[in-house]
């Protein structure tokens, strides 16, 4: 099993910046990718961004691009979302999620792709 914890968000005002946290823990896979999605009320859960070491690549969701970073530190499991220029549309319950990737050359974009969840951590953006 794996665990992951989130940390960092909180209200911030439009145009603002957060920084959002996951720290991974237990069983550790060869190649992997982890990854942040968020769920606003009423609304599915959507990719916001991933990052996998082993593929070497980061993949952002349009809406994020420009404004959110992904980086990580592949040997301590860790990975954090910079997100600057903050906007009300981005209020919602962020994840951070990971995924064994077994033999996939493609880091996964939807949330059936992810193996581990953690509890999900609001980030609040007032207008």
């Amino acid at each position: 099993q794996v665990q992951l914890v989130e940390s960092g968000g909180g209200l911030v005002q439009a145009g603002g910046s957060l920084r959002l946290s996951c720290a991974a823990s237990g069983r550790t896979f060869s190649r992997n990718a982890m990854g942040w999605f968020r769920q606003a009320p009423g609304k599915e859960r959507e990719f916001v961004a991933a990052i996998s070491w082993s593929i070497g690549s980061a993949y952002f969701a349009d809406s994020v691009k420009g404004r959110f970073t992904i980086s990580g530190d592949s040997a301590k499991n860790t990975v954090d979302l910079q997100m600057n220029s903050l906007k009300p549309e981005d209020t919602a319950v962020y994840y951070c999620a990971a995924a064994n990737l077994f033999r996939l050359t493609t880091i996964p974009m939807v949330p059936t792709g992810y193996d581990y969840w953690g509890q999900g951590t609001q980030v609040t953006v007032s207008s």
